[in-house]
């Protein structure tokens, strides 16, 4: 079954341009190929897609620079001197700019002045009192910053010693506050009728009965009613 003939025109999907670009590109390098086993010809193809890659045919044995210095002669024209003369034009522009961005700088700073006229003196001092107010701005609006923050870390620390504070006045207000009373029978220490109490034990370093396995000394205190 014969295949139908496509329009060529630009295809707009994306994936679909990418897939045919691709199987068109593989399909070329190689009849490509095949042109350089067959024939003995010397081939060179340079492809950019649309996505800006490079891809890239040589025939066996041979570069790019060698076909294009052969075309060259051929046509007798000089493709490398015409680009030199371009780069050179390129980097004389690049020169001149970077000569004028220094001297600019060195104005600013007070140097190279005497070349200046009037006119020329007038417009430096506006741009640098521009220059000057669109820092102060920067300056201010740092500072700015920089005391929010340093108000907020100090009402945090206010809350927190007022807390603090609140809490104190509690423990003073209440002995007991901390306190908490689970209903245990106290009376199951062996301390019969004596009341509620609280057990601590202390240990004395220097006790006897540490260093010889003995006990440590039991006090009890009364709870405050």
């Amino acid at each position: 079954m014969a295949r139908g003939k496509i329009q060529i025109k630009r295809i707009e999907n994306q994936t679909n341009r990418q897939v045919t670009y691709s199987k068109r590109r593989n399909g070329l390098f190689k009849k490509a190929h095949e042109l350089t086993v067959l024939c003995d010809a010397k081939v060179s193809i340079l492809m950019l897609s649309s996505t800006k890659k490079i891809h890239e045919y040589i025939s066996p044995a041979t570069t790019t620079k060698q076909i294009v210095d052969q075309y060259q002669k051929a046509l007798g024209v000089d493709l490398w001197n015409s680009h030199y003369e371009k780069m050179q034009e390129q980097l004389k522009h690049l020169k001149e700019v970077n000569r004028n961005l220094r001297r600019e700088i060195r104005q600013r700073l007070g140097e190279s002045l005497n070349e200046l006229s009037f006119d020329e003196l007038r417009n430096l001092t506006d741009e640098i009192d521009e220059s000057l107010k669109a820092i102060r701005e920067k300056k201010m609006k740092v500072i700015s910053t920089q005391i929010d923050t340093h108000k907020k870390k100090l009402r945090n620390a206010e809350q927190i010693h007022r807390d603090f504070l609140l809490e104190l006045d509690a423990r003073q207000e209440d002995p007991h506050y901390g306190l908490v009373d689970n209903g245990a029978d106290y009376n199951s220490f062996g301390f019969p009728n004596v009341g509620p109490h609280i057990l601590a034990l202390r240990l004395q370093p220097n006790h006897p009965n540490l260093h010889s396995g003995g006990g440590s000394d039991l006090t009890t205190f009364a709870l405050l009613e």
